[in-house]
């Protein structure tokens, strides 16, 4: 099968040429796929694409009109897709639901130490030789109290390893899992885990309901100084208010892997250009604060099992018309 894949770097040339090279016909695209670019799938039985191209209806209208039969996303989150217009388009839509929980539950607990050793300020200051600790003390993570919201593969993850630090382990999810409880952690309520956390690390996916679970009412319920990490969507958290709990101390730490408004900044070398998001400047400008680009995924192994998944998905539906892992929205009421 023809397969236009958008958003493409050389390391996606790698994995996915390693994993369907002899049975697909890969064309590789720089460009974010956008209603602008989506021409550029004209001759492609599918689609592949990533968690910051954009998949609406008007996307979907134009794969309609070229014949796309399927747009495969090679990641577990489908929030970028309009799956109601998919539906009416007759596009199939696949994703990724599982590639290696622990590469995200490991840089979890990277930014998690980095904060909390200050291990990115002390970098930075030995490479100019300055060896003072001044304004390095960090905090035992041994004893303290982790909330954990979402309790899917990479939420385990990290709950395991923050077991194996000595921490109390606090989780909330609306399906809990009985694995959870079993590892050692405690499932409560939202609003408790919230209030009584030390550290809140959040791994759930974007949704209507989660839009924004982080705003200025959460944050004043916690506790003062607390350690916030998001390696799962950036619109979980309300981005501005989190920058008025960083400016009043509310917010002692904040890790981020995402950002609400990554797809103008994140996979690209902006680095000879004026970053015009100010609410993303005002972010960099505190020393609390460490930000990474959406890397939590980023290690061969996981890179390697979304390539195999997303061939798979592309394979099966080749074969049979249905993709392995289809992501289809509700039948209308």
């Amino acid at each position: 099968m023809d397969v236009a894949v958008f958003s493409a770097k050389p390391y996606d040339r790698t994995f996915l040429d390693a994993a369907g090279a002899s049975r697909h016909r890969l064309r590789y695209l720089e460009a974010h796929l956008s209603p602008a670019t989506a021409i550029l799938a004209q001759g492609a039985g599918a689609v592949c694409a990533f968690v910051n191209d954009t998949v609406d209806a008007a996307v979907l209208a134009e794969f309609q009109r070229l014949g796309v039969g399927l747009v495969a996303l090679r990641s577990a989150g489908f929030n970028n897709v309009d799956l109601a217009a998919a539906r009416e388009a007759g596009i199939a839509v696949a994703r990724v639901p599982a590639y290696s929980p622990e590469a995200v539950a490991e840089h979890t607990v990277a930014l998690i130490l980095s904060l909390d050793r200050n291990i990115h300020r002390a970098y930075s200051r030995v490479r100019e030789g300055n060896f003072a600790l001044d304004g390095l003390m960090g905090f035992n993570l041994h004893g303290r109290t982790v909330g954990i919201v979402g309790t899917g593969r990479i939420g385990l993850g990290v709950i395991r390893i923050m077991l194996g630090f000595g921490c109390r382990v606090l989780a909330y999810d609306p399906y809990p899992d009985p694995a959870t409880a079993a590892l050692g952690a405690v499932h409560v309520p939202l609003a408790e885990l919230i209030a009584t956390s030390d550290i809140i690390s959040l791994h759930c996916p974007l949704t209507p309901e989660t839009h924004h679970l982080i705003d200025a009412n959460a944050i004043a319920a916690m506790k003062r100084g607390v350690m916030l990490i998001n390696t799962s969507r950036g619109g979980i958290i309300d981005t501005r208010a989190v920058v008025e709990g960083l400016k009043d101390g509310a917010i002692g730490h904040l890790g981020l892997d995402v950002y609400e408004e990554e797809a103008d900044l994140f996979f690209e070398d902006l680095s000879d250009q004026v970053i015009r998001d100010d609410v993303f400047a005002r972010l960099q400008t505190f020393p609390n604060v460490l930000i990474t680009g959406h890397q939590g995924f980023f290690t061969a192994e996981a890179l390697s099992a979304i390539a195999e998944t997303t061939i798979a998905n592309i394979t099966a539906f080749e074969e049979t018309g249905e993709p392995l892992h289809p992501v289809a929205a509700p039948p209308p009421a």
